[in-house]
């Protein structure tokens, strides 16, 4: 990795980045003299992009934007993308704009900031974006500063970025100085950018602040077409991924789960922009464990695993589905028998999504069917309607059967009660289905051949205008169909 230009004089906190700039055009940082950066400032080519098209949800984007200046008319509305976040020294992680701004704008650039100004004496918003700028090739900063182009890439012009987004740009650098004049009421999304909330400080309030981050996601809790079309793919791409892991479970077992994540991976990023949270690639007991994502375990023929993962889209929009596959291509009569006691309970769950429901029947009716197996099984005294009273079943079953999805894996996450797990399901709202049982390996109150397993089976259903849609049908649910799907890819 190149390692960019140093000094023996280190900057002072008061030093702008502009001055820092002129110190290494003038010769005053190692290895730059005057001629080199004077030739650095010209023979390069116009390269500004003319008549771009806009982006595919730019109609969308406005319509968010519309629904969220009819919340709050008068209030000056500011939504950042949000700052690279240090890795270790001077690396940083890959950059992942703030789900809210995205979602208004479609835009995913570092340090990106929408702000919605009112429009005196109407009931309506002024959108603006603003954003870094193309680097100036004048004072040295495309090659000379760290963010510079020719260090991670161009970056579109503002005025590519208008025919883009289809919104006024400005530039981004500007921005905390005009924040900081600005008079009336204003409202922040916190967390993603400390600049601009420094410059808002005396101005905001966490109350209204998070009155507005409530509103957001809480609009995201019914999809519009663009939304379920991405779903789809990001379930779609899933779906591959999970074909490539069982092609290669073979070569799993000479190394690690991390062969797993590592192949799922591979699909994420060619077909996508990044997996969408940790994948869980948990083989023989680390299957009990919710949210394995160290992935360092053996992969052993004889034991299942439990491989939870998800593609996200360029979009950013994420599948989130979970297969429990036996190694050896085959179950085992105990581990079939909870299989599919888990496949059941996930059939009564998925019957219960559909317009007019309450949300948490799905849950309701997937804890029943498992609770009934445990009490059947003798692993708890019935009845059971008393285990479900006092919760006995939690011991085994341990989460919730699902929660929305899309562009957060746990979408919507801010939403009210009364709007999310109290209200009742609309069409358009997408959610997960995923019972499960884990027999800890060292639970005691069951038989000795119940440990160490873990089962979940998990898909993305759309609620529809007459019932559901299963996004992620295409991969196999039933303990027979997942033998013999995996005995044709490994065949």
């Amino acid at each position: 990795m190149a390692e960019e230009l140093t000094t023996d004089t280190p900057e002072t906190p008061e030093q702008s980045e502009e001055q820092a700039i002129k110190q290494r055009k003038n010769g005053l940082y190692p290895g730059v003299s005057d001629e080199l950066a004077e030739n650095m400032q010209s023979g390069w080519a116009d390269t500004e992009l003319h008549g771009l098209e806009p982006i595919a949800q730019a109609a969308h984007t406005a319509a968010r934007r519309a629904a969220l200046s009819a919340r709050f008319p008068g209030q000056r509305l500011v939504i950042p993308a949000g700052n690279l976040k240090t890795r270790s020294n001077d690396t940083e992680y890959a950059f992942r704009a703030s789900t809210e701004y995205a979602y208004l704008t479609g835009d995913q650039t570092q340090d990106g900031v929408l702000v919605l100004e009112p429009v005196a004496g109407e009931d309506r918003h002024e959108a603006t974006i603003y954003l870094l700028p193309r680097s100036n090739r004048e004072n040295g900063e495309f090659w000379l500063d760290g963010q510079g182009e020719l260090w991670v890439g161009r970056r579109h012009s503002l005025t590519e970025a208008e025919q883009l987004l289809g919104l006024p740009a400005k530039d981004v650098r500007e921005l905390p100085a005009h924040l900081a004049e600005a008079t009336g009421p204003v409202r922040n999304v916190r967390g993603h950018d400390a600049g601009i909330e420094a410059a808002l400080a005396d101005k905001v309030t966490a109350e209204q602040d998070e009155e507005l981050r409530v509103f957001l996601s809480e609009a995201r809790l019914v999809k519009d077409a663009f939304e379920v079309a991405e779903l789809q793919k990001a379930c779609d791409a899933t779906a591959r991924g999970f074909e490539d892991v069982v092609k290669v479970l073979d070569k799993a077992q000479a190394t690690s789960e991390r062969y797993i994540e590592g192949t799922f991976f591979l699909r994420a990023r060619v077909e996508g922009n990044d997996v969408g949270y940790g994948t869980i690639a948990a083989s023989g007991p680390h299957a009990c464990t919710l949210h394995w994502v160290r992935n360092d375990g053996p992969v052993r023929a004889g034991d299942l695993l439990l491989f939870d993962a998800g593609v996200e889209t360029n979009e950013l929009y994420t599948a989130d589905v979970t297969r429990t596959l036996p190694i050896s291509g085959a179950f085992t009569d105990i581990q079939r028998k909870i299989y599919d006691a888990v496949y059941e309970a996930q059939e009564a769950g998925i019957a219960a999504v559909k317009p007019g429901a309450h949300y948490r029947d799905f849950h309701d009716a997937a804890q029943r069917v498992l609770t009934e197996k445990l009490v059947e099984w003798g692993l708890v005294e019935g009845p059971v309607d008393r285990v479900l009273e006092l919760g006995l079943q939690r011991r085994w079953t341990l989460h919730g059967t699902g929660h929305m999805l899309g562009m957060d894996v746990h979408d919507c996450a801010a939403a009210r009660t009364e709007t999310y797990v109290d209200a009742t399901l609309e069409p358009g709202m997408c959610l997960t289905v995923e019972p499960g049982l884990y027999f800890q390996a060292d639970d005691l109150t069951v038989p000795e051949e119940y440990r160490g397993i873990g089962v979940r089976i998990e898909d993305d259903i759309l609620v529809t205008a007459d019932g559901n849609r299963n996004l992620s049908e295409t991969l196999p649910r039933t303990s027979a169909d997942v033998e013999a799907w995996m005995a044709g890819l490994q065949g």
